[in-house]
Parts: C-alpha cells; sequence; structure tokens
C-alpha cells in the first residue's frame, strides 16, 4: 500500500494540531474547567429519554452504514487507487491499496488492477464482484437515506432536535473543554445522556447527521456519468469525479472513526445504563439493555452474513431485486439528465486506461492485419433496410467529434477526442421497425469468462447526439488497444457499456431473447446492474 504523505497531511495534520493544543493547555494551564452548558439544560419532552422511534432508526442506521461500508469497500478495491486528478495517470495517485505499481514493459488493464478482498470485510468480497457490490451499496443507501429522513422529520417534529442542535455559541468553548480532557485521557464528568448530551457529543453528533451524512450523498451523485455529464457544475463541486471520489472515501473513514469512538465511550461511561437508554428508554443499569442490545447487533451481523450468502448463492435473485428497486429510484434522478458537458483540448488526459482482452478470432486478426479495408459493419434484426457498411461509409454518412469524460465502472476516469457517425444517423439510415425498443452491440472479443461480449442500450439512448461509434481516438484512427475499428460511446453511461471491437449492431423488440436476456455480458456473468448511469 502506498500512501502520499503531503496530501494525506491535509487532513491529519488539523487533528494532530488539536490534540497538541489540548496537551498543551494541560501543560500550562491544567485542565479547564467544565461548563454545564444553559443551552442544553434538559427539556421536560427530553428528560423522558430517547423515544421508541429514535431507538429504531439507531439501530436500523447502524445496519445500512455497515452493509454500506463493507460493499463500497468492495467497490473500491476494483480500482484500488484514489486522486484528486480526473485523468487517473498511475503514479499520481495519494493513496495506492495495492502493492502493485503499473508495469510499463507490458499492457496492464483496468480488471488485472483490481484486488482481492476478504468476504469478512467486502461485501460479497473477492475480486471483480464490482457489480454485486453495487447492487447491495445501492439498496443499501436507498434504505439508509429513507431511514434518514425518518430520523430528521420525527428529529424536528418531536422536539428532539434539541439534543443535537446547537442553540448558541457557547457551546465551542464547552465543546473544547471537553475534548482537552478526552484527548489528554481524562475523562471527564459526563451530563446524563438520558436528558441531554455534553457540548462535544452534541456537535460530533449534529456533523454526522447533518454535515457529513448530506456530503456523502452529494459526493455520491458526482461520480454518476448522468449527472457530470449532464451538469458540468456538479463534479467541479468538489473539484473533479476523482476529487468526489476521494472524498466519498474520506467520509466513510470518518464514518469508521466515529463509529468506533462512539462504541468505545458508550463502554466507558457506564455500558449498562447508556445500552438501557438506548434499546429500552429506561434510565437504570440493569442487564436487559446489555442482553437486548447485544443481540440486536447479533441480528446485524447474522443479517451481514446473509447479505453475503445471497451475494454468492442467489445472485440473480438480488440484481433483480435491485432492479426493481434502485432502478425506477435512481432513473426517476439520472434519467433526464442527458449528457451535454464537453471538454477542451488541452483538458485531454495523457493516459488513458484500457480495459478487456485484444480478439483472437480470425476474422478480426483478418482485418486488423490490413488495416480493417475489408472491415464491414453488419447492422441487422427488426429494420426495414439492413446494411453492411465499411470505415469508409460510415465516414460518409456522417461524422462527429467531441472531447468527453469517461468513467469506468471501477472507478477511474480520463479525458478524450472521440470522432465517428452519430448513432442517430444509422438509426435513420436501417428505419427501426414499430415495437423496437433496443439497440444490440456485439463485438468480435470474448468476455473474461468466454464466449461472445456484448451489450445493449435504450432507443432513446442510440437517439442522442453525443452516442457515437467511434472511429477516431483523439484525432487518430482508433487503436487496437481502445477498440479498433469501431466502438461504441454512450456519455451518461459507465464504461462498460460501451462495446469495443464492434462486429455488428441488431436492433431487437426485447434484449431478453439475447443470450441470458439480461442486456449484456457483464449483466449476464457478472450480475451488472441495467443502471449504468450512477
Amino acid at each position: 500500500m502506498r500512501i502520499r504523505v503531503r496530501p494525506l497531511l491535509l487532513f491529519v495534520s488539523p487533528l494532530v494540531i488539536l490534540v497538541a493544543a489540548a496537551y498543551l493547555q494541560l501543560v500550562m494551564f491544567g485542565l479547564p474547567a467544565i461548563s454545564p452548558g444553559s443551552d442544553l439544560s434538559a427539556s421536560n419532552s427530553l428528560a423522558q429519554g430517547f423515544p421508541a422511534w429514535l431507538r429504531v432508526t439507531h439501530y436500523v442506521n447502524f445496519l445500512f452504514i455497515i452493509l454500506l461500508i463493507r460493499s463500497g469497500l468492495q467497490i473500491l478495491m476494483d480500482h484500488p487507487r484514489l486522486y484528486w486528478n480526473v485523468h487517473c495517470t498511475p503514479g499520481t495517485e495519494w493513496l495506492r491499496l495495492t502493492p502493485i505499481e503499473v508495469p510499463t514493459d507490458r499492457v496492464w488493464t483496468a480488471k488485472e488492477d483490481a484486488r482481492y478482498l476478504s468476504p469478512w470485510i467486502g461485501l460479497p468480497g473477492d475480486r471483480h464482484t464490482i457489480g454485486m457490490a453495487r447492487h447491495w451499496h445501492f439498496l443499501s443507501v436507498l434504505f439508509w437515506v429513507v431511514n434518514g429522513f425518518i430520523y430528521v422529520g420525527l428529529l424536528f417534529g418531536t422536539g428532539q432536535w434539541r439534543r443535537l442542535v446547537p442553540t448558541s455559541w457557547q457551546i465551542v468553548p464547552d465543546a473544547w473543554a471537553y475534548f482537552v480532557h478526552y484527548a489528554t485521557f481524562h475523562l471527564p464528568p459526563e451530563p446524563d445522556a438520558f436528558s441531554h448530551y455534553n457540548p462535544l457529543q452534541q456537535m460530533g453528533y449534529f456533523g454526522v447527521v447533518f454535515v457529513l451524512a448530506p456530503l456523502a450523498i452529494v459526493t455520491g451523485f458526482s461520480m454518476s456519468p448522468a449527472f457530470t455529464n449532464r451538469f458540468k457544475w456538479y463534479p467541479q463541486l468538489p473539484g473533479n469525479r476523482q476529487i468526489g471520489r476521494s472524498i466519498h472515501f474520506l467520509i466513510m473513514c470518518v464514518f469508521v472513526a466515529f463509529v468506533v469512538i462512539h462504541v468505545t465511550l458508550v463502554l466507558l461511561t457506564g455500558f449498562a445504563k447508556n445500552m438501557n437508554g438506548i434499546v429500552l428508554g429506561r434510565h437504570d443499569r440493569n442487564w436487559t439493555g446489555i442482553f437486548l442490545g447485544l443481540l440486536g447487533i447479533g441480528l446485524v451481523v447474522v443479517l451481514n452474513a446473509l447479505a453475503n450468502w445471497m451475494a454468492w448463492k442467489r445472485p440473480r435473485t438480488i440484481q433483480h431485486l435491485a432492479k426493481a428497486i434502485v432502478s425506477p429510484v435512481m432513473g426517476f434522478f439520472l434519467n433526464s439528465p442527458e449528457p451535454q458537458a464537453e471538454f477542451l483540448r488541452e483538458e485531454i488526459s495523457p493516459f488513458f486506461w484500457v480495459n478487456g482482452k485484444l480478439p483472437t478470432c480470425d476474422e478480426w486478426k483478418g482485418f486488423a492485419s490490413n488495416g480493417f479495408k475489408d472491415y464491414r459493419l453488419k447492422v441487422f434484426g427488426a429494420v426495414e433496410n439492413p446494411v453492411e457498411l465499411s470505415l469508409i461509409d460510415l465516414r460518409a454518412l456522417g461524422e462527429k467529434t467531441q472531447i468527453t469524460l469517461h468513467h469506468c465502472i471501477q472507478g477511474w476516469s480520463g479525458i478524450a477526442e472521440w470522432g465517428g457517425l452519430p448513432l442517430a444517423e444509422l438509426v435513420k439510415l436501417v428505419q427501426p421497425k414499430p415495437g423496437v425498443r433496443a439497440v444490440v452491440i456485439y463485438s468480435f472479443g470474448e468476455g473474461a469468462g468466454g464466449g461472445q461480449f456484448y451489450d445493449s442500450l435504450s432507443l432513446k439512448n442510440a437517439m442522442h447526439p453525443q452516442t457515437l461509434l467511434a472511429y477516431e481516438m483523439n484525432s487518430e484512427p482508433l487503436n487496437d488497444l481502445h477498440g479498433a475499428p469501431l466502438r461504441l460511446r454512450v456519455e451518461n453511461q459507465l464504461g462498460f457499456k460501451m462495446v469495443k471491437w464492434i462486429q455488428s449492431v441488431e436492433f431487437v423488440e426485447s434484449v431478453h431473447a439475447v443470450y441470458q436476456g439480461e442486456g449484456g455480458y457483464n449483466e449476464d456473468h457478472e450480475y451488472f446492474g441495467e443502471l449504468a448511469n450512477i
């Protein structure tokens, strides 16, 4: 693992400085006095303890945070490098969670770069399980967000917001006093958390609920090709897509740190009393809360084990469940935005990761041997005018160039200029029959598990002006590694949808009759979802 020290110091240094300042105050002035904090005095409603809805949402939140962290780590390990630049050039990463440096003496694909993650940590674990990890991540985030909205709504609807929301700037010096105690390992006197939190707790919980959680959502959307290509300003909020990805990871680290500190303080400041409060809503010290609380934690462990079992034993079920639940919700936010953003020539990436293995079939090798002069794109299916077109024919139908940002499902990105035929022009030429809803693109190449690689897109997406059959990259003929003679570009989708080494195009009423019927090779064999715009 490689960590670049200077970028990391930007995040570690403030905490080190705060701890050093706490020790300096201890040495020079002693421990600061603890103020009771008048803004934290218990009201009648708070004195009644934690209501049932708060106790339930607390455990539900814990379950989905664990699922999110585990699935998120699995997604990260498919491209275990974090950058501050959008180009993802090897050697520019600030964090590398792999011992491998990208070799310069041979082709090294992004898929080879993925790392193994134990199923004890990742969900589902192993390598190249990003499709299943994404299903669990998006399923978890939907329920986590719903649970969060319920929590916040009831928080303000019942007066419980007084526990979390500061009402006076006095909380800052009061919280600092508590921080000095904790940082120098002097446990301060605690208020009755059954009624209210101490100032440092209040600031911490407020930050997690009203700052950290929204940032996690915002940075999640900054990695969506639909949003970043439609609203170019959106990823610029954090700076670029890779900054959003890095911040998303750091937010996860803060969540983990918060959980560890939170659990530690629950243990140190009266375990039985704290567990009775959050589990039963009672203010006593018997063992019932501990027993039921540990039972609840055990249930979370069992549900996580069940998630792993489902991922390995019933992956198609999870794939279809995500399609039924996640796709409609995410589609509501993502289907309307259409790709529009383009970049400047000087923004083109100096490096562009490759993926997939070169075709080994004799047909492609024969075409490649004479510069694809004899290549013909076969267009067939439910069309009025099936055709076979050479590269010269494709150029004659129309040419468009665009400089766009590529989003790989594994996490890397890159900017390149693409030149080719807008797929809409091909659609006009062949005239799909009524009822056609999808376009299937077949490759000369094989998928990772053998068999012909293919993918599909909706007819509506095929008609967008930025959807290209590209035969040029960065003003040069498309090279073999990046998909010669022809590759698909569809800018509001992830890279796995952009078929390389295109052999033929078929217009169909439904993808269900094509191979295993899931809409693409990765969807058939690696359980990728149909949701490819986030």
